[in-house]
């Protein structure tokens, strides 16, 4: 997925805009009320409810209230329903192609921080779910794997176009930065610190930046 618009596309069928502002509603619902009442005590007729839907609705477009929250996850993480994932994202492009290493890692922790802004709060809710709920578990488990991809593309990205020592230790990079950038540890620093995101943003940046100087250096 790219993010680009084909002007040859055609325009979505009005059917098709009205189940498309049908879903944004039920997203839209569905993350007050999870973030709201947690996850064991919100349902899906409250969330149809919420969103001025039937319950028929909201079952038949999702099906499992695990399959809603990692709808309401995903979209959090990329900030819309558009069905482009976050490398094909606008605000993901300077992350992958700006002319200096500083930059580049000044933009993924920007990256970082705009995805925690908008989904920090939620995977709070996706960490106690997960302990009872195994699709939750499941998914919360591939956001793992789908982060360290990212950070494979960066880092792997950034040494292809000369920007790292070529004797750095690339796994090791892709494995430490990834584990600095996770959700369980934006919830251990925001548990254990008082740090805003400029904060976490910064500290981010400053200790990738750290360990592509101690990784060169080794």
């Amino acid at each position: 997925m790219t993010g680009d618009v084909n002007p040859a596309r055609p325009l979505p069928s009005l059917r098709q805009a009205q189940i498309a502002q049908t879903e944004e509603r039920i997203v839209a619902a569905a993350t007050e009320l999870f973030l709201a009442d947690g996850y064991v005590a919100t349902t899906l007729e409250a969330v149809a409810k919420r969103a001025q839907v039937g319950a028929r609705t909201v079952y038949l477009r999702f099906g499992t209230k695990a399959a809603l929250f990692k709808r309401v996850v995903d979209v959090a993480i990329v900030g819309d329903t558009e069905p482009v994932d976050v490398l094909g994202r606008d605000w993901m492009q300077a992350a992958l192609t700006a002319p200096t290493a500083a930059e580049r890692i000044a933009a993924s922790a920007a990256v970082g921080r705009q995805i925690m802004e908008r989904t920090g709060a939620l995977f709070g809710v996706a960490q106690q779910a997960a302990a009872v709920e195994p699709l939750i578990a499941g998914s919360w488990q591939q956001g793992r794997e789908q982060t360290r991809h990212a950070h494979a593309v960066v880092w792997t990205r950034m040494a292809e176009d000369g920007l790292l020592d070529p004797q750095v230790d690339l796994d090791w990079l892709i494995d430490t930065t990834t584990i600095l950038a996770a959700a369980e540890t934006y919830l251990l620093v925001t548990r254990l610190t008082c740090w805003d995101l400029d904060t976490y943003q910064d500290w981010l940046a400053t200790t990738w930046a750290r360990l592509v100087r101690v990784a060169e250096d080794s």
